[in-house]
Formats: structure tokens, sequence, C-alpha cells
């Protein structure tokens, strides 16, 4: 039997039987973890000025898996994130964190769970239809993401400036402003923004990467990284990850994508930190 196998089957015994926290003992402390809450779908306040969204959902579930109580949320820019779990300020980082061979280097990442790339926000009124259309324009970003590491080496090819924000929302406020042309950032949360903001701002182009968000771990968390990991596995089997991302996108993922594939061994396959 392989490992998606055994378990989609242990998925299913588990459904049938005892919850999965019966088995498993830890200790009673809530899970430290990090997000950068202003980042919608994945961690926003709502009118009532609660923390919710996809990751908060996502850690939610972990937890009750893992045999803690809940989560402690630590707002953290993204920014400082990196800073903030190598200092011991919580146990992981539940922000989405794009998998790259730098941070594999430095941190342990658990294997994919969503895919993504970037996408370009712009007003209804603006056109984006190629990259060139930045030249002589403002971007915006999340200081610290993916997104700032793609504008700081692209914005001398293509001739743009950088505006970088501690929050996406603000990026995103700026762009409506008219203080800058485009916001860049994760297709998913772009995607979110503009089906939320329709009247406002549209997708004006989508840049596919092939990267996949992964949970960061510190480096000697290695145990703990593969525990976690497992519950990913089982969320994956048994479809609540997918019901916990239909709930905030408002669709299904791709078929045969990372968030329903249970990959081999620990770790994003093909980089640092990855084992069988």
């Amino acid at each position: 039997m392989n490992r998606r196998t055994f378990l989609m089957a242990a998925a299913l015994v588990a459904a049938l039987a005892a919850p999965a926290t019966a088995q498993i003992t830890q200790p009673t402390e809530n899970l430290k973890v990090a997000m950068d809450v202003g980042f919608a779908p994945f961690a926003y306040k709502d009118a009532k000025g609660t923390t919710v969204g996809f990751t908060v959902d996502f850690a939610q579930e972990i937890a009750k898996r893992f045999g803690r109580p809940g989560v402690e949320i630590i707002d953290q820019p993204y920014a400082g994130i990196f800073a903030g779990l190598f200092a011991k300020r919580y146990d992981f980082i539940i922000a989405p964190t794009n998998i790259t061979e730098e941070r594999a280097k430095q941190m342990l990442f658990t294997e994919p769970y969503m895919a993504t790339g970037l996408g370009f926000l712009v007003k209804q009124k603006d056109t984006m239809t190629v990259l060139e259309d930045l030249k002589g324009k403002v971007v915006t970003v999340n200081s610290g993401s993916i997104s700032d590491t793609w504008a700081t080496e692209n914005a001398p090819l293509l001739g743009f400036e950088i505006q970088r924000y501690s929050k996406n929302a603000d990026a995103v406020q700026a762009v409506g402003a008219g203080r800058g042309f485009a916001n860049v950032a994760d297709v998913p949360v772009t995607e979110y923004v503009a089906k939320q903001q329709a009247k406002q701002f549209k997708i004006g182009y989508s840049l596919y990467t092939g990267r996949s968000f992964g949970i960061p771990f510190r480096p000697d968390d290695v145990e703990f990284r593969n525990k976690i990991e497992r519950i990913v596995e089982q969320m994956k089997a048994d479809g609540s990850l997918v019901k916990i991302y239909e709930k905030w996108f408002g669709k299904k993922p791709p078929e045969g994508s990372a968030m329903t594939t249970v990959y081999e061994g620990f770790g994003a396959p093909g980089f640092t930190g990855y084992s069988k």
C-alpha cells in the first residue's frame, strides 16, 4: 500500500471511529501561529473585529487534530515574519508563504498545500495586458513578500517604481486612491479582492510562477514539522482542506493541485529540507 492510499484509508477510519485528537497527548497550551492580518481572504478583521480567514480556519483545524485547545494568533507584518520565527515568538508561520530555495535553506517547509503565482490588481478604468504596461507606473507591494522580491528584481528591467506597505490592504488602497497603478500580490489574494470589490478593481495580469505555499518552521524543528505535515496530509486526504478553501474562495481548487496531492516524504520535493 503506497503512502497516499494509506492516508486515504486512515482518514476514513478516523471519520468512522474517534477523532484523531483522542489518540494524541500534547501540552495544553494553544499553538502560537504567525499571520499577517489584513491579507484577505487568508487573515483579516471582519465587521465585528474578529480575525477570520483561510489561515485562521486552517490553523484551528491543525490545532484540534494536534490535541491543542486552539490557536493564539500573532499578527506579524510580513517584513518581519521570518525574524519572529527565528526569535521563537511563535511555533510556526501559517501566513501563506511561497516555497523558494533561498527560504528552504534557512527554514523547514511542509509539503505544498496551495499553488500560487503573482496577480496584478488594477482599477477598472485602467488597462494592463502585458508586463510592459508597468513602464513608468507605480507598483504597490506588501513589504518583505515574494511580490516585493519580484518587484525589486524587475523594476529596473520594466521601468516601474515600487511603493512598499506593511499591510497588503494598504497597498491595495493606494491603488484605489490613485497613488499606484497596480498592486502585486499572490494570485489567490488578487482574485479575492477583484471579486469582492469588482466595481473598483479587476485583475490586469496574472503571472504563473509554478510556486506553492508551504508552512515554515525553524530548521531544528524536524519532528514537529513532520507531525504537522502528517496532519496537513490527513486534511488533504479527508477533504477538509478543500472545504476550507471552498468556504473562503468560493470555488473548488484545480483538480490534482497541491490542495489534494499527498507527496511522498516530508517537506517540499526538490527543495532543501526534503526527506523521504
